[in-house]
């Protein structure tokens, strides 16, 4: 776990508005020794085999151990002054030694279902505590949050409501005081976080999709008793002609009220203007991460801004993860591409690391790894670049080549991984390195000739002139003395074997060999040139 990562809150909400905000279909209250009104000030998520760093007053999500395996996690959250754990049971008869363990720590214990996701509840229990922060723009359902939207809703028609974005995920939805009232779709949209897929395709088949696609009007879905759903309602969320989500009232053991088309039309217009301007926040934070990244990987700002803005531990190590696809930098790919890879890299990297930052330096896409802990190795993170272009081949058909910085002891430095990180790409593609992806030891001799190579390109008073020369005279009259030169010095000086791969007699090599000593004045008995020659016959020729 990784309090750094999740700063605790200045405002709090008590253990009985948060359970309020997750409703009983998610969690059940275990132990709760120091009552209902405990302050929770954050939210922190728990991984047993890491160092418990949790903060007082958090709330600790056990998501790595079920049962008697959270009894460690459990007393560690009472000495560090936790206000509560949620867990998973690994069996019926497992909530009695945790509830023991849990009031003996002080600490409250909450069960999640079984099949209920962690994100779910990190993600609810969050915006309850959003709600608490002093100075929140809003107080009404206009300005608030969609749970409230969705609670104000459930009154004015009479069912249980949940709200979805244009993907069907659930967004917020409405408490229930009694479990009877809720069909096993709702439980299980509630639950798994989207709508079963067994039932979107039956709405697919019988049109509610496409009608709340074209249409601003309320819509009736009848009950089905036989797949065990009750009659809805449902409306579009839309901003202009885009469709933001839609609203989704259940009808329960009474029947909706009379004006229940008439509320639904009202939330879905409020719930739009939640909608953009979430979106527009998420934008513009997401705008102002990136050039806080960026300032920081290109050294032209310091750790503290992103360390800040995020709250990152920025005395912690680091590393930079560089990605370049296609054989070269200058590789022309469209911008869906560019998408398609950047958002591919987010998905598999923050599987591995939560505090994972991704952004885009053309042509190239760097990962920054901040926290990381004080054991990770190497293997690790080349581990974690190699499912990443792995992940690329299949799925998008692309050569994605991956390398690893050196891991540095503070965000401050990561400027220096990212440059390690670049000089290994540098020499991937200049070398053509079969491996996907490297770290500086696997390729160090690559890494200093590709360098040598880029000094000798920048630098041409310090090339050989009748090397140059050769280039040129190859050029000319489109004769092999370069490639048969190059292939001879690599080889050793081994006749035979450079024949092999020019595919040529052994006589026409040493021809080529001695017509091309006679153009430049070169001696390749020479150890000196033959060392020039085989660094300077390497630079791409000069393009018209």
């Amino acid at each position: 776990m990784d309090s750094a990562e999740v700063p605790p809150l200045t405002a709090g909400v008590s253990l009985r508005e948060l359970l309020m905000a997750l409703g009983d279909s998610l969690v059940e209250v275990q132990a709760a020794p120091a009552g209902l009104d405990v302050e929770i000030r954050g939210v922190a998520l728990l991984d047993p085999e890491d160092p418990s760093t949790t903060q007082p007053g958090e709330l600790v999500l056990v998501i790595g151990a079920r049962g008697r395996a959270a009894y460690p996690a459990l007393r560690a959250a009472g000495r560090h002054g936790a206000a509560g754990v949620v867990v998973k049971l690994d069996g019926p008869g497992q909530a009695a030694g945790l509830s023991e363990i849990a009031a003996e720590a002080g600490v409250a214990l909450l069960s999640l279902r079984s099949e209920a996701r962690w994100e779910r509840v990190n993600a609810l229990a969050r915006a309850a505590l959003d709600d608490a922060l002093p100075g929140r723009p809003g107080e009404g359902a206009a300005e608030g949050d969609l749970f409230s939207l969705a609670q104000t809703t459930a009154i004015l028609t009479g069912g249980t409501v949940s709200i979805e974005d244009a993907a069907n995920r659930v967004l917020a939805y409405s408490r229930s005081t009694d479990s009877d009232e809720i069909d096993d779709l709702r439980r299980r949209s509630i639950l798994g976080w989207q709508g079963p897929e067994a039932y979107l395709a039956k709405l697919r088949e019988w049109g509610v999709f496409q009608h709340l696609h074209s249409s601003d009007e309320v819509i009736s879905i009848d009950s089905h008793p036989e797949l065990g759903i009750r009659r809805r309602l449902a409306v579009a969320i839309r901003s202009g002609d885009r469709q933001l989500g839609a609203i989704w009232v259940q009808e329960g053991s009474t029947p909706l009220s009379e004006r229940s088309d008439q509320a639904l039309l009202g939330a879905a217009r409020v719930a739009a203007l939640h909608l953009v301007r979430r979106r527009r926040e998420l934008s513009e934070g997401l705008t102002f991460t990136r050039t806080l990244l960026a300032g920081l990987l290109e050294g032209n700002t310091g750790p503290q801004p992103l360390a800040t803005h995020l709250g990152f531990d920025a005395t912690r190590p680091a590393a930079v993860l560089g990605f370049s696809y296609g054989t070269a930098d200058v590789v022309a790919a469209p911008e869906l591409t560019h998408a398609e890879v950047t958002n591919l890299v987010s998905v598999h990297i923050a599987a591995r690391h939560r505090s994972a930052l991704v952004t885009q330096v053309d042509p190239r896409i760097y990962v920054l790894l901040p926290q990381l802990p004080r054991s990770i190795d190497t293997d690790t993170l080349r581990g974690w670049g190699q499912e990443i272009t792995e992940a690329a081949r299949r799925h998008l058909g692309l050569p994605l080549r991956g390398s690893v910085g050196c891991v540095v002891p503070g965000l401050g430095d990561a400027p220096e991984s990212r440059r390690e990180a670049d000089r290994i790409l540098d020499a991937m593609l200049r070398a053509d390195v079969p491996t996907a992806v490297a770290a500086l030891p696997d390729i160090q001799a690559e890494v200093l000739v590709s360098e040598v190579l880029t000094l000798l390109s920048d630098r041409p008073e310090i090339r050989d002139p009748r090397l140059t020369a050769l280039v040129a005279h190859d050029s000319r009259h489109q004769s092999r003395l370069v490639e048969t030169l190059l292939t001879y010095l690599n080889s050793f000086g081994d006749v035979r074997a450079a024949a092999a791969q020019l595919y040529v007699h052994p006589n026409t090599l040493r021809y080529r060999i001695r017509r091309a000593e006679e153009l430049t004045g070169l001696e390749m008995s020479r150890p000196d040139q033959r060392l020039l020659a085989m660094l300077q016959l390497r630079l791409p020729p000069p393009t018209a």
